[in-house]
């Protein structure tokens, strides 16, 4: 077992676990969105909320860091890991909005391979944040995560290819574009979050 003279404050482990649930939320709404007869407007009321809860997470880790004296990990690996988890709500958010905003009535079917990777990262992530407190079983989550990205890339790389490949206008593919690169995104912030994990548990072990 290991000792420690540093006081465990559990309250950053539950604010991550709220964040990272708060993923889960909104890859579903994402997954919503791309059924049929999906109300649009009221899904993207619902993400907007997800976001300001997102922040207002981000926002009372970064207040309790600022008032602590001691942490129980490196203040560096919370500043980090608080912003990684925002990042991620941020991207999805971007995406459902731009959606909205462009006016896009025909996505590409490709698009759910891309939400789907995101409710796996999401699902993931939201189980390994309550394991943060005792620093175990962390290694298959950051794998998967990783091994998830790189089907993201994949998935990414031959939306790309349907673009482009003729079927849509050039504007439309602008538009669509923007859509799957933050989706794209949000699927980086993701490994950025378990690399983050990664480090924390190096550091501390």
């Amino acid at each position: 077992m290991r000792l420690s003279l540093r006081p465990r404050d559990d309250s950053y482990y539950e604010m991550f676990t709220d964040s990272a649930n708060n993923l889960v939320i909104g890859a579903r709404l994402l997954v919503e969105l791309m059924s049929d007869g999906a109300d649009r407007e009221a899904i993207t009321e619902k993400m907007r909320a997800c976001e300001h809860a997102g922040d207002d997470a981000t926002h009372a880790i970064m207040r309790r860091l600022n008032k602590s004296t001691a942490t129980p990990i490196h203040r560096e690996d919370i500043y980090r890991l608080a912003s990684n988890l925002d990042d991620v709500m941020d991207s999805m958010d971007a995406a459902v909005d731009l959606i909205g905003l462009y006016g896009l009535e025909r996505l590409p079917k490709g698009i759910i391979d891309q939400i789907e990777v995101l409710e796996r990262a999401a699902e993931l992530t939201a189980e390994a944040m309550p394991r943060l407190r005792s620093l175990e079983d962390l290694t298959r989550y950051w794998i998967e995560i990783n091994q998830l990205e790189n089907q993201a890339d994949r998935i990414y790389r031959k939306l790309l290819a349907h673009l482009f490949s003729g079927e849509y206008d050039a504007l439309t593919v602008l538009k669509l574009k923007d859509v799957i690169e933050e989706l794209e995104t949000a699927a980086d912030a993701f490994e950025h979050v378990a690399n983050t994990v990664e480090t924390i548990v190096v550091k501390n072990s």
